[in-house]
């Protein structure tokens, strides 16, 4: 396998980021937990990676209930939580390696691309973005159904929301929109298509994949991500896949990626070259069968990383 990796190209480091407050339901907390059991550090070594476990950060619980009216449920703890998953990362990238962070929920993304878009910065640069999950991840307190901050990262990085959310890292927006792809999108709120199409992020919903296919769709949102100078960060969670092959998500929804157009995508954008950093969140082993979500994150991360069936 050749490495299209950035810096030294062949290190990785993992890091666990088991933060599940922002999620409506407990076990994504066992996240990466669920990946390591499934052998990821292992399986990533055997692809001829140099490869160091940095274990699972530690994040303060709540000292207290969030209630049903919250616009933001435990957002303090988990704004802190991000400014620690960016520092993290910023040491990866800075020692010349390559960040997989392992959710948790998607609010930790919050903190993982800032730490990417903090390094870029440092260079002059921006980053792009491939997001993949079923929802859009632009909520805000005003227009949360829920409370739930993993329905928020991606309005905060674009700059739209809760300033403790927005500016981790120090700095709004992370990301120009004209550079951010998202993939697999079938559950998007009134409030967020608004937003979509006022910032004109580019969202290939599940009809545009049923139609186009796959590799028509990886190549054009691959072609958006890269169009930033910096590289472009990859961030997955489970739930953009179809129930039916991951059901470890306490946000299923029908009708998501199948296992080969999630396979197709990730060796994709691993023979494009380009990614600076990888995540996959949203692994709830409370809900999953027989690790099957977790094995699925891992194969998956593989793929990204440039295993290939020959």
């Amino acid at each position: 396998m050749t490495s299209r990796l950035p810096g030294e190209g062949r290190r990785v480091s993992v890091l666990g980021a088991p933060l599940g407050f922002g999620a409506g339901t407990a076990g994504v907390d066992l996240g990466p937990a669920a990946m390591r059991v499934a052998r990821l550090t292992q399986r990533i070594a055997q692809l001829g990676f140099e490869v160091r476990d940095m274990g699972d950060l530690h994040f303060e619980p709540p000292q207290q209930t969030a209630q049903p009216q919250d616009k933001a449920k435990y957002l303090s703890e988990i704004a802190a939580g991000c400014e620690t998953i960016a520092a993290e990362v910023q040491k990866i990238l800075r020692a010349g390696e390559f960040p997989i962070v392992l959710g948790g929920d998607h609010s930790i993304a919050a903190g993982s691309v800032a730490g990417v878009a903090s390094v870029a910065r440092e260079r002059g640069e921006s980053i792009g973005l491939v997001w993949f999950d079923a929802h859009a991840d632009m909520n805000t307190t005003e227009t949360t159904l829920s409370g739930n901050v993993h329905g928020m990262p991606l309005a905060a990085l674009l700059g739209y929301g809760a300033r403790e959310l927005t500016h981790v890292a120090g700095f709004a927006p992370k990301l120009d929109p004209r550079f951010c792809a998202h993939v697999g999108a079938r559950d998007i709120d009134p409030a967020e298509r608004e937003l979509i199409r006022k910032l004109g992020v580019r969202f290939f919903t599940m009809r545009e994949i049923d139609e186009r296919g796959m590799r028509a769709v990886m190549d054009e949102a691959i072609g958006v991500a890269r169009l930033a100078p910096g590289g472009y960060h990859v961030t997955l969670d489970v739930d953009a896949l179809d129930p039916g092959d991951a059901p470890g998500s306490g946000t299923v929804v029908r009708g998501g990626l199948t296992y080969r157009e999630a396979h197709l995508a990730m060796e994709k954008i691993a023979e494009a070259g380009g990614m600076i950093a990888l995540e996959v969140v949203e692994i709830n082993t409370a809900l999953d069968f027989n690790n099957r979500t977790a094995v699925l994150g891992v194969e998956l991360i593989l793929s990204a990383l440039g295993k290939t069936i020959l």
